[in-house]
Parts: structure tokens; sequence; C-alpha cells
């Protein structure tokens, strides 16, 4: 069993709740966000960013992967760190796009 952390952009709140399912059902530890912003409307101000990517971060620390939430194979500055970052620390990283027929 893995521990696998999702990362995205929080438009895709359906996929990342595919995804969930999806690794969940395989056997997985499941680490996803704690809210979607862009999909529920949430306003949060700067210094709440920088805290919510530090906690993003860390949770990426504790995951043996990452599974990148990237519809029509789209990958935002914020979720391309974050790739950069699994990868620097040895991390696997997995994409939606490419296997979503498996869900």
């Amino acid at each position: 069993m893995k521990v696998i952390t999702l990362c995205g952009s929080t438009k895709f709140k359906q996929q990342f709740r595919e995804a969930e399912a999806a690794i969940t059902l395989q056997g997985n530890i499941v680490i996803s966000l704690g809210f979607f912003e862009q999909s529920e409307g949430i306003q949060i101000t700067e210094e709440q960013d920088k805290m919510f990517e530090a906690i993003h971060y860390r949770k990426i620390d504790m995951s043996d992967e990452i599974f990148v939430i990237d519809v029509d194979g789209y990958i935002g500055s914020s979720t391309r760190k974050e790739i950069n970052y699994a990868i620097a620390n040895g991390k696997g990283v997995h994409y939606y796009s490419k296997e979503n027929p498996a869900f």
C-alpha cells in the first residue's frame, strides 16, 4: 500500500473525487485537498495561500508519490512547482491525463 498525494488545480474538484475513490479502491492511502477554492468560490488571503502551499508540500513529504490531476493536460504554475518538488525529493509522479481510462 502506498501513500499518494493528489496535486492539481482546485477547479477540478470532480476529477479529484474520482481519483480519490479509484486510488483508494486500489488499496492506497490518498491525501487530497482540504477544500477547492476555485470550484467552490472560496476567497483566501495571500497569507492563507502561502500556508496552504506549505501544508501541501508537507503532504508530499509524507507521500510515496503524487498523482497529478491534469485534466486535458492542464498544469498550472503551483502544480508545476509541486511536481518539481516531488521529483527533487525522489517521489514518483503519475498523471490523470495518462491514466484517466482507468477511472
